[in-house]
């Protein structure tokens, strides 16, 4: 039995993280699902600027760009029309699941990062305009963030929040869900909308990569990740939770991102062997999860107490980390990415229309 196999056994969801029209085309996602046990999806500027400038978008940009939309709506012209046909594919997951897994993610415009208002909006509109019920919409848990996470789920907008990196972060995130769900059971609605929480583990040692002693690389990702998987587990037994199950609602599932490794003298499967428990999600660009299903092995599960983290994390205190100060940092270093991706993607999208024009 494949790794991929044994680990979604195990309790734990494959999703992958990379579209492109070429691999919906050739059937590649499809392979995935039947193949690698792959069962939901997630995507990004970054993904849809390298697979635009392949060139396979150029007939749809053509076309875009005649009907006269700007660069930015022909973006989610495409997008849209490719997560709606990878929605599609994991509809059957999704139905199988209860709604549990097959789902596709759709991010609003990191512009819109420090707008609260402007992202509800906008993520009221794409998912209204996808019309796909395994489609969710990426929003950041910054600040300005929170409350749009909680008004959108209030809507029973899914929600995909992004950008988190420490259990502090996931905490306020699951928050602002919880509180948009009890917003619902008050007003007699659905409690039942399907939301993950994001959190990236491998900036984190890229981040103190030229900081810490040999023994301590590529450790700190996985000792925050232990961490950020207890709180998880302690939310997953609390009161507010139970009640929240009771009326028929639904935990916001944890999401392990950026786990591609970057060290080239770690192991290239690294975030999935060290982060493997049930009711989470591992989401993996090709290489990963190609290199996970070709020579991977399944960890142990994670415990639920974390044993070992605050060990762990003592030893980076003691090299001068400040888990608080740098988780804040990599939030905010990755939303200024994100706004420079989309800023990329955009330019991208207009050279191509120049070209084919």
């Amino acid at each position: 039995m494949k790794a991929t196999q044994t680990l979604h056994e195990q309790g734990q969801s494959l999703w992958l993280d990379n579209i492109t029209r070429g691999m919906l085309d050739s059937g590649k996602i499809q392979h995935y699902i039947d193949e690698y046990s792959v069962t939901g999806l997630t995507s990004n500027p970054s993904i849809f600027d390298k697979a635009i400038e392949s060139g396979y978008y150029d007939d749809a940009i053509r076309q875009g760009s005649r009907a006269g939309l700007s660069s930015e709506e022909l973006f989610y012209e495409l997008a849209i029309e490719d997560l709606r046909r990878a929605a599609d594919e994991f509809l059957p997951v999704h139905e199988r699941t209860d709604g549990v897994d097959g789902w596709v993610s759709l991010e609003v415009s990191p512009l819109l990062a420090s707008d609260t208002a402007g992202t509800i909006e906008a993520a009221k509109t794409l998912h209204a305009r996808a019309a796909r019920p395994n489609l969710l919409i990426k929003i950041p848990g910054t600040a300005e963030g929170l409350p749009a996470i909680t008004e959108c789920v209030a809507s029973g907008v899914p929600v995909n929040v992004t950008l988190l990196f420490s259990p502090e972060q996931y905490e306020a995130a699951a928050d602002a869900y919880l509180a948009g769900v009890e917003r619902r059971m008050e007003r007699q609605l659905d409690p039942a909308v399907g939301s993950v929480a994001s959190v990236f583990m491998s900036r984190w040692d890229v981040e103190v990569a030229t900081r810490v002693p040999e023994e301590l690389k590529d450790e700190l990702g996985l000792a925050v990740g232990l961490a950020t998987y207890r709180a998880y587990r302690r939310l997953m037994d609390s009161d507010r939770v139970q009640r929240v199950q009771n009326s028929g609602g639904r935990i916001q599932r944890l999401l392990w991102a950026s786990t591609r490794t970057k060290d080239p003298a770690a192991s290239d499967t690294l975030y999935v062997y060290g982060l493997t428990a049930p009711f989470t999600i591992n989401t993996m660009p090709d290489a990963t999860l190609e290199a996970f299903y070709d020579h991977g092995e399944v960890g142990a599960p994670m415990p639920a107490d974390g044993d070992g983290c605050d060990t762990m994390l003592a030893r980076f205190r003691e090299t001068g980390l400040d888990e608080g100060g740098l988780a804040a940092k990599l939030q905010a270093d990755g939303a200024k990415q994100f706004v420079a991706a989309w800023n990329d993607l955009v330019e991208r999208i207009s050279a191509q229309r120049a070209a084919v024009a």
